[in-house]
């Protein structure tokens, strides 16, 4: 492999320069977010013109990306949705057209393959998984560490064109380009900070003054973490808490009381900002959120286990990576009526939103046709 690495402005700005107004160049990057709040980006690959840079991102400015990322060029990545997260929040923008060949391998009957697995099927070729768990802020990189990564851009335009002349055939490569394109504009990021309790295991389980008290203080700690880009557990630990929320206190000493509370995660400032947080959550309402399906006419509920069955039968029949068909909350927004739910548009309108329209009307039923498969038939019809 050609592999260049790059670790400063001037030879950055020479690539882009040399990479204005191409067609197409293959990206990736490895990142780590096991110490940080936010991702923190280690290394951009990119292969352009059969040659393949490692860029340093430590080292360079990473907004000179941003004329590359806004242009027409097409960015071809594999299983991008984190890529572009990352990219978002490093750089400040992310490419504005992208090939995802994840994707794009799920209509054609792959089920998220994996980048290894998509070139061993494609390319018949085998490449080495290397370490996975290698520290990619290190300097200098080892040449392992720079194959390895090389390896992730070194195929991509090749499954492309592999992938898309299979999809040209099935007709489905504006399904490809329609999904990509929904990735890509799909909302990214950190979560509301209001909504953080929601992921503390037992919390759902508190009521009254209890509830709004774990609602404040996991706010609290998740914007305290988001500031000093740090994991939110170690500004305070899920069981503090719940044990915060349990007791409610007043003082400093009664909050070293909550288990899982110690004396050095509550000096000074921290302390008077979390008993803050107690108070204000004392005199909040917070209610659980709604089941998915409570908006839903009664009447409808059980057919969302029986539009779901019909979507998988479908995705099979078809070849399809379900989880592209549609997901439960898209079945939901179909039978909200909502006229811009995915399956009352695009390809998921042609392959599946007719026949859904059919089921709840009442025109047609499933059946099994005894060999363990569904079959779509009209009501009228005497054989059901």
């Amino acid at each position: 492999m050609n592999i260049s690495w790059i670790d400063s402005d001037s030879d950055l700005q020479s690539l882009l320069q040399e990479m204005a107004g191409c067609d197409r160049y293959a990206l990736d990057t490895e990142f780590h977010r096991e110490r940080t709040y936010f991702p923190q980006l280690a290394l951009i690959q990119i292969k352009h013109n059969g040659k393949i840079f490692l860029i340093d991102p430590v080292a360079v400015d990473l907004s000179l990306f941003a004329d590359l990322f806004a242009s027409d060029s097409l960015c071809v990545l594999h299983a991008a949705q984190q890529d572009l997260e990352v990219l978002n929040h490093a750089c400040g923008s992310a490419p504005r057209r992208i090939f995802d060949t994840q994707i794009a391998a799920g209509f054609i009957g792959m089920s998220t393959p994996s980048l290894s697995s998509l070139i061993l099927s494609e390319l018949k070729v085998s490449i080495s998984k290397g370490d996975r768990l290698t520290d990619w802020l290190r300097r200098p990189l080892t040449a392992d560490q720079k194959t390895y990564a090389a390896t992730d851009v070194e195929h991509l335009f090749d499954i492309q064109d592999n992938l898309e002349k299979r999809l040209n055939e099935l007709e489905r490569l504006s399904w490809v380009h329609e999904a990509c394109e929904e990735l890509r504009v799909r909302p990214a990021g950190p979560a509301d900070p209001t909504d953080a309790w929601l992921r503390v295991k037992e919390a759902r389980a508190l009521k009254g003054q209890a509830r709004g008290v774990a609602q404040a203080v996991c706010e609290w700690r998740e914007r305290k973490a988001m500031v000093a880009d740090v994991p939110p557990r170690r500004i305070l630990s899920d069981i503090a808490i719940l044990g915060i929320a349990q007791i409610m206190p007043t003082t400093t000493d009664e909050l070293l009381k909550a288990r899982g509370v110690e004396n050095r995660q509550i000096g000074g400032d921290v302390g008077r900002e979390l008993l803050a947080a107690v108070e204000r959550g004392k005199n909040v309402h917070v209610s659980l959120p709604q089941i998915d399906n409570d908006d839903v006419d009664k009447e409808l509920r059980p057919a969302v286990g029986l539009i779901t069955a019909w979507m998988s039968e479908l995705a099979r029949t078809h070849h399809i990576d379900a989880t592209l068909l549609g997901t439960r909350n898209d079945i939901l927004s179909l039978l909200r009526k909502n006229p811009q739910g995915r399956l009352s548009v695009g390809w998921r309108a042609e392959m599946v939103g007719k026949d859904i329209e059919r089921i709840l009307s009442g025109e047609a039923g499933l059946s099994f046709n005894g060999h363990g498969r569904l079959r779509l038939l009209p009501t009228n019809n005497p054989t059901i």
